[in-house]
């Protein structure tokens, strides 16, 4: 149940899973939260999380939204601050906020983009400013579609994991998208501090079922000005393709010990289902059809 209206309604239970009610919350339920977490949302902070005597969890972007997220995880009270554009904040608590909510509730997720290809769902990983988003782009381009370009859930069933889908946008620089997407594409700024885009994407550039996923690539990408274009894709070993998995889980504030042991069991089960490769590749726009063509071998590869 939610009180705002969203891109693509039917995506949130995909991507959930679970009983979630998104609420408007009045500004005393916020100033509330905001003095017992002794949080001023006029300081000049990027981000403030807190944790609350009954549970809950406080999070503000001073000057653009804040949410309070219930100790149980069923409710989402949420808030726009001044003029931000529903997108970002759309954005922001899908997948952000929402990531709260999950753990609260015992499903952990990752910080994943993942395609749609012939063989099943692929995931990219990396930390943020990594090339993701780009490289997803660059597959959108080959006519592969997106399942979700930040927060994954997984389902573990039948003896494989399902990746679920989340809303249908992706984030980008303007010269990316124009370059991968099209002159005519646009979108709205994530927020007043980058030039960053959310743009919405159709149903041909979209997948909004569960996907059986195949494999996971870890990005290592080369400097823009490396020499040589070469290609590497190897297995990680069990060690480090466990250090990745927990390296890149999308919320990284949660530090408590529940947590921590279903974060590290989820690891281990993913690394013995499928193949947790790196894939390592020139850093520049015009060797990314490469890199596509590259990865969809490998998995015709690994599916004989």
């Amino acid at each position: 149940m939610s009180h705002w209206e969203f891109p693509a309604p039917g995506a949130l239970a995909e991507a959930a899973r679970v009983d979630l009610e998104l609420i408007e919350g009045p500004p005393s339920l916020f100033l509330e939260a905001c003095n017992e977490a002794n949080i001023n949302p006029a300081r000049k902070a990027w981000f403030q999380y807190a944790a609350l005597r009954n549970g809950a969890i406080y999070l503000v972007w001073p000057r653009l939204f804040e949410f309070l997220v219930t100790a149980d995880g069923r409710r989402i009270y949420g808030r726009r601050l001044g003029n931000s554009a529903w997108e970002s904040f759309h954005s922001y608590l899908f997948p952000q906020v929402l990531s709260y909510a999950l753990l609260r509730q015992g499903i952990e997720s990752l910080h994943c983009t993942m395609l749609r290809l012939e063989q099943g769902a692929v995931g990219l990983i990396a930390p943020c400013g990594h090339g993701k988003s780009t490289l997803a782009a660059a597959f959108l381009k080959a006519g592969y579609p997106l399942l979700t370009d930040d927060l994954l859930v997984l389902k573990e069933e039948g003896g494989e994991f399902l990746a679920y889908p989340s809303f249908p946008r992706i984030k980008l620089f303007p010269r990316v998208a124009r370059s991968l997407l099209g002159e005519g594409i646009s979108g709205v700024p994530m927020n007043p501090h980058t030039r960053k885009l959310i743009i919405p994407l159709g149903p041909e550039l979209y997948y909004p079922d569960q996907v059986p996923l195949k494999a996971i690539f870890v990005l290592r990408g080369k400097p823009a000005k490396s020499p040589g274009r070469r290609i590497t894709i190897r297995t990680l070993g069990p060690r480090q393709a466990f250090l990745e998995l927990v390296g890149n889980t999308f919320n990284s504030v949660v530090k408590e010990p529940p947590r921590i042991r279903r974060q590290f069991d989820q690891a281990a089960r993913l690394i013995a289902a499928i193949p947790i490769k790196s894939l390592t590749y020139p850093r520049r726009l015009a060797s990314l059809p490469e890199v596509v063509q590259a990865v969809c071998a490998h998995l015709k590869k690994l599916a004989r």
